[in-house]
């Protein structure tokens, strides 16, 4: 990934600063309308909900965008993020000052599913490589689809005659009138934007992705025939890991970050205590979760581990606590008390 693409998207998180004091709101940030993200937020808002508690679910471009937001936006205490912009956020860091004042108590809250990397293309258009000289939708460029879109063509070295930075959602119309050749869309599938019958299986397909330079930064996967109307074979390609973000909140520092840590020990109780009602009513990408696959290189939140502790009680119910402690650097810590929340 070029460190110009970074350095674009962490202006941004350096420029958005805190607003004055207001209510306090819960909230996780997602991405677009027709997402897998926001179907996840909603599905975790459901959740709160039947506890009393309100999440409100934020559309945004996406990865980045989301965690720039977990770390400067007020009430915003999740954020969903791609891995690989984790990945290439940790190897910055090291040797450049902007980076690391913008991930500083950037932390895990959960691991998620993997998500599929679609590339829908003209028929005529057999791989990632064809795609070379054409006019290609990359996503917007603090999403998280911009950013493995110019990662997956600088590590094949495909250059597009256009890259037009719009939305998936925006994309799609493009594609199907013609006026573009194929467009980028990191999202689990099944994804709402391909539902429907609008894609015309004659005329365009899902392009195989496998090639072995990719395999690097990314997961084989498989979108099995009949997932979308269009698509009567599997399509082999890669996935990136969806990772739930949170902040660590210092409870000593004032009312702010107590309330927003409690709200993060809340819904780490909550969805760990409901992961077989999100597998059985909530996106089918709920039942590919593993809350065991940490991304390398970055920690568990404290207020995460103080709400998955099995005498927890979340503000729900009587006898909610709040979460204290040292800043524990391994994640032995959450994988133990995964085990003890999960055990048969």
């Amino acid at each position: 990934m070029k460190r110009s693409v970074l350095a674009a998207a962490l202006g941004l998180a350096l420029s958005m600063g805190t607003a004055s004091a207001q209510a306090f709101e819960r909230s996780i940030m997602t991405g677009g309308p027709q997402g897998t993200y926001i179907k996840i937020g909603r599905d975790i808002a459901a959740l709160g909900a039947e506890c009393g508690l309100t999440l409100n679910v934020v559309e945004s471009a996406g990865s980045l965008e989301n965690f720039v937001g977990v770390r400067n936006r007020r009430n915003t205490q999740f954020g969903i993020v791609q891995s690989d912009v984790l990945e290439y956020l940790k190897t910055f860091e090291a040797n450049d000052p902007e980076v690391q004042k913008a991930v500083k108590g950037v932390r895990i809250m959960f691991p998620l599913y993997n998500e599929e990397i679609h590339v829908l293309a003209r028929k005529e258009i057999a791989g990632v490589k064809d795609l070379a000289g054409k006019k290609v939708a990359v996503g917007k460029k603090d999403s998280g689809t911009f950013l493995t879109a110019t990662l997956v063509m600088d590590i094949l070295q495909v250059k597009a005659g256009e890259r037009v930075d719009i939305n998936p959602d925006e994309a799609l119309p493009k594609l199907l009138s013609g006026e573009i050749d194929a467009f980028f869309y990191v999202a689990g599938a099944p994804a709402s934007l391909f539902s429907g019958n609008t894609i015309d299986k004659a005329k365009f397909h899902l392009l195989p992705i496998t090639e072995a330079p990719l395999l690097a930064t990314y997961t084989p996967s498989r979108i099995e025939a009949g997932t979308y109307s269009f698509q009567d074979e599997p399509v082999d390609l890669v996935a990136v890991k969806a990772v739930m973000m949170t902040y660590d909140y210092d409870v000593k520092r004032n009312a702010y970050h107590r309330d927003s840590c409690k709200t993060v020990a809340d819904f780490s109780s909550l969805i760990i205590g409901g992961l077989d009602t999100l597998k059985a009513t909530g996106h089918p990408k709920w039942k590919t979760v593993d809350l065991t696959a940490l991304p390398p290189g970055w920690q568990v939140g404290v207020c995460v581990k103080a709400g998955m502790a099995l005498d927890y009680k979340p503000a729900c119910k009587p006898q909610a606590s709040a979460a204290t402690g040292a800043t524990d650097d391994s994640n032995e810590e959450y994988l133990n008390l995964l085990k003890q929340r999960l055990k048969p």
